[in-house]
């Protein structure tokens, strides 16, 4: 993600940065229960086995369930933009990982229709984050399952922590556009939403006739009616469920291949196509220099999706096809490219297992830039990492944020990208250029469709290294001050 607030902006000036069902694909099935945000039925009791409402994120608890894994997401939703009205039926795969008489997914707002576990219909309560499920028969440990749910309303907006932004299911004037971090998902569809706990999705999406649909993966059937136009979507690798995004409006489309065969596909809205063309260009590019840094691109597919509404105030790497706001076009636009792509071996393919690990993404995403710049031949990594440090005051609030640690109000602050590629720098001085990109290939490949943590992360770089690198991380990560220009 690459928020664009005016700390980071300050930082960069100062930087002087380059720095459903088949049949009618106009509805889901028809409703025949409506449950609004009260309860129906009774929790798990006492002494029962009930799957934890949050994974034990301390940023965030109810993000999040424990007590199964999801594998797969069918998510048929139709979608009518002048009304910003929703009415879905999600259908989750998972597998139960302990015995469980009940337990929840996130959702936020939405009316719940109908809600059946292995086709019973099953009770449920509700809360403002936590939709809790009772099933009439009790799942075992290892237990495969079915959730088949119908669901309606006003899709939800979230605040950005710590920033002015709004995420979510972001209403434009010609559709919407779902972009947020760290929560999403659940205000558009009933999810396990933490990166602990990634899956694989199809996305069906029906909208009226006329409006185009952009989504993760590939596109599939494209089913048309009188009035709506139902659009399919495959995303085939497993994917946190804040990366899944839609896109509805008028799109541009233009698809290519990068030089190992990765299809590229890009959704542009008319007014961006200009500015945006030049960046776009370079594409297959910037990802084929990436491959060169950190090793095979790691999707079936990638691509942007760039739209021209204002109401989105920061770019995200949502897999496969980050997106990129009218503002990245067409100053920045090269970088903004670099950084969401880089995302995908760094935030994507290895995931934070806590979000206090967050300068794992941002850290890499915003090294990536140093090192496309250097490819560009606007200084090493090493000048530019001097010139940061150089340029922001020891008596800057960029210091003082521990980005190890940042707590939410600070997830976003500059300081966790800049900082967070300052230590990448910092660790490649210390144990130099050989070991230091074994470190990141390593990290890649051995946290794959998983998670990492700061933790991990400082083994796998003594491991590769020989060496004890605790003061170095403990300078860079954990000190909330300006670290010695001898560290430089």
């Amino acid at each position: 993600m690459r928020p664009i607030r005016t700390a980071i902006l300050l930082v960069l000036a100062v930087c002087a940065s380059a720095c459903g069902p088949s049949g009618n694909p106009a509805s889901p099935r028809a409703p025949r229960h409506v449950y609004p945000h009260g309860l129906l039925g009774s929790q798990c009791g006492a002494g029962e086995a009930a799957g934890a409402p949050g994974v034990g994120d301390t940023y965030f608890p109810t993000y999040g369930n424990g007590g199964y894994d999801v594998q797969h997401y069918d998510l048929h939703i139709r979608y009518a933009p002048r009304r910003n009205h929703l009415r879905g039926t999600a259908t989750i795969q998972a597998n139960a990982t302990q015995d469980l008489t009940c337990f929840n997914l996130d959702l936020v707002g939405f009316e719940v229709h109908d809600l059946t576990v292995d086709g019973q219909p099953a009770t449920f309560s509700r809360s403002k984050h936590e939709l809790k499920i009772t099933p009439v028969t009790p799942l075992g440990s290892g237990d495969a399952f079915e959730i088949v749910m119908d669901y309606s309303g006003t899709p939800h907006v979230f605040d950005l922590p710590g920033t002015n932004d709004r995420a979510g299911f972001i209403r434009t004037a010609d559709g919407a556009i779902v972009a947020g971090e760290p929560e999403v998902a659940a205000g558009w569809f009933p999810v396990n939403d933490h990166p602990v706990d990634r899956a694989t999705y199809t996305l069906r999406v029906t909208v009226p006739v006329g409006y185009d649909v952009i989504a993760n993966g590939l596109l599939g059937p494209v089913r048309t009616t009188p009035t709506w136009t139902t659009h399919t979507w495959e995303a085939n690798d497993p994917m946190a469920s804040y990366l899944a995004t839609i896109g509805v409006g008028d799109w541009e489309f233009r698809t290519r291949e990068t030089d190992t065969g990765v299809p590229v596909i890009d959704a542009v809205d008319p007014d961006m196509v200009r500015a945006s063309r030049r960046a776009l260009r370079r594409e297959p590019e910037i990802l084929s220099f990436l491959e060169s840094q950190f090793g095979p691109y790691p999707f079936e597919a990638a691509g942007a999706i760039v739209t021209d509404s204002r109401k989105l105030g920061f770019a995200l790497e949502t897999q496969t096809r980050p997106i990129y706001p009218p503002h990245a076009f067409p100053g920045p636009g090269e970088i903004y490219l670099v950084h969401e792509l880089a995302h995908q071996w760094f935030g994507d393919l290895v995931s934070v297992e806590r979000w206090q690990h967050i300068w794992l993404n941002e850290g890499f995403a915003t090294y990536a830039e140093w090192l496309w710049n250097e490819h560009e031949g606007s200084g090493t990594t090493q000048q530019t990492f001097q010139a940061r440090f150089r340029d922001i005051p020891r008596r800057s609030a960029f210091w003082e944020v521990t980005i190890g640690d940042p707590g939410v109000k600070h997830m976003f602050d500059a300081a966790v990208y800049v900082r967070g590629a300052m230590t990448l720098q910092a660790l490649r001085n210390q144990i130099g250029d050989a070991d230091f990109f074994d470190v990141l290939h390593r990290w890649v490949q051995d946290h794959a469709f998983a998670t990492g943590t700061t933790d991990g992360f400082i083994a796998l770089a003594e491991q590769v290294s020989g060496q004890q690198l605790d003061g170095l991380f403990d300078e860079w990560l954990f000190q909330p001050n300006k670290p010695p220009a001898s560290s430089v």
